[in-house]
């Protein structure tokens, strides 16, 4: 340890040249080059899952965005869906009453009260089809059609003449659609093979 002496001999004797801004005198930092990478490589990794989270997240909000949209759309679109099931119950009802009327309107009954009742209907039932047609709600037309278990319901079979098996050969009950989604399904007789 005498060399420690005579280098803080020396510092004295020199007097004041060697202050604490000598580089000599500068403490060592506590962590070395190696252990400083390593801390690097590690914050490097953090900020990448960081990132990849963030990235994650961002997604998911922007599919909770759509999913909302969506939900608000469809409101908008089916929120008048009950409201549309009573009503086409009043058109089936004015359709009939305009049949009937238009029956009893034939040439051999001239009255002429009885005829402008039946145009009245028929302008009526023409009205409420362009009202509904307006808010995307749409009468069913499948005779002639294929059987789909999704808009039709089947309450009878009928002989296939002229028809193919499967296909709608009469409608009893007229179906309705809301946008492309059925809100009432029609009642179809389906064609059959008569058994012999």
């Amino acid at each position: 340890s005498p060399c420690v002496f005579s280098t803080a001999a020396q510092q004295r004797s020199t007097g004041d040249e060697c202050g604490p801004e000598d580089p000599h005198d500068e403490p060592k930092h506590p962590l070395s080059d190696c252990a400083l990478e390593h801390k690097a490589i590690k914050l490097e990794e953090q900020v990448r899952d960081l990132t990849e989270r963030y990235r994650k997240a961002l997604a998911d909000s922007e599919n909770v965005r759509r999913r909302t949209q969506k939900f608000v759309e469809d409101a908008k679109l089916f929120g008048i869906q009950s409201f549309c099931r009573d009503l086409v119950e009043v058109a089936d009802i004015l359709e009939k009453t305009t049949e009937s009327a238009a029956e009893e309107a034939e040439p051999s009954n001239p009255s002429p009260t009885l005829k402008k009742i039946c145009e009245g209907l028929s302008l009526i039932e023409a009205k409420l089809q362009s009202v509904f047609a307006k808010h995307g709600l749409q009468k069913m037309n499948p005779v002639g059609g294929r059987y789909d278990p999704y808009d039709h319901e089947i309450v009878c079979h009928v002989p296939a003449e002229g028809l193919q098996p499967g296909t709608i050969a009469l409608v009893t009950q007229d179906g309705y659609k809301l946008h492309g989604r059925t809100i009432r399904h029609a009642l179809v007789g389906v064609a059959v093979e008569s058994q012999e």
